[in-house]
């Protein structure tokens, strides 16, 4: 018999044994799904140091991987899953332990920045004057506003500037101009993390 061991992390604490009850429902003859590790909170180091040592894939419930932790999970080839949908993370366990799993995406983190100013920009629009702290800002990535260590929000950018220029990228070390579609509501301190989700073959 095969072992899926699995690490899973939830935003609750009570939302862990009914997850675990159901990925470990999915077992075959031939593969036993094992819930290794549980517990609420953000994915950290440490999860990925046992999913490394336990040949163990990392299984997020509504919460984030740390940024130390997602450049670890990176460097390690270490497959970390984001759902916000019990079904799907259910289906995409019983993919796996039958040999089906499809072609996933994995997020790849390519830059920090910091709102440093807001702006109008007329119709209640607001952007960011921001400082990128490290990797860059990519106009066709996805960005992510962190506020006290919460997501506030997470979509895609409408606008990159610099020097009232649109740009493709903006380098660690230098600032620029910056609108999210449907958000407005920055804050001078705010951490932007900019991602792309890239396949994993």
């Amino acid at each position: 018999v095969k072992d899926l061991n699995i690490i899973l992390k939830t935003d609750v604490q009570g939302s862990i044994e009914p997850i675990k009850n159901s990925i470990e429902r999915q077992a075959t003859e031939q593969v036993k799904a094992r819930v290794i590790h549980a517990s609420s909170g953000n994915i950290s180091e440490s999860d990925v140091l046992l999913a490394l040592a336990s040949d163990a894939i990392i299984v997020g419930f509504n919460t984030r991987a740390e940024q130390g932790a997602q450049k670890m999970a990176e460097m390690e080839k270490i497959n970390i899953r984001y759902y916000d949908v019990i079904y799907d993370l259910i289906d995409d366990v019983s993919k796996a332990i039958q040999g089906m799993l499809e072609p996933t995406y994995a997020e790849v983190v390519i830059g920090n920045a910091e709102v440093r100013a807001v702006f109008d920009a007329g119709k209640s629009k607001k952007i960011a004057g921001i400082a990128v702290k490290d990797g860059k800002a990519a106009r066709d990535a996805s960005v992510r506003v962190i506020r006290n260590s919460k997501v506030v929000n997470d979509g895609r950018i409408n606008s990159l500037r610099r020097f009232k220029d649109d740009v493709k990228e903006v380098a660690a070390g230098f600032e620029c101009g910056i609108g999210i579609e449907g958000f407005s509501e920055f804050q001078v301190g705010d951490v932007l993390q900019f991602y792309r989700r890239e396949r994993v073959e």
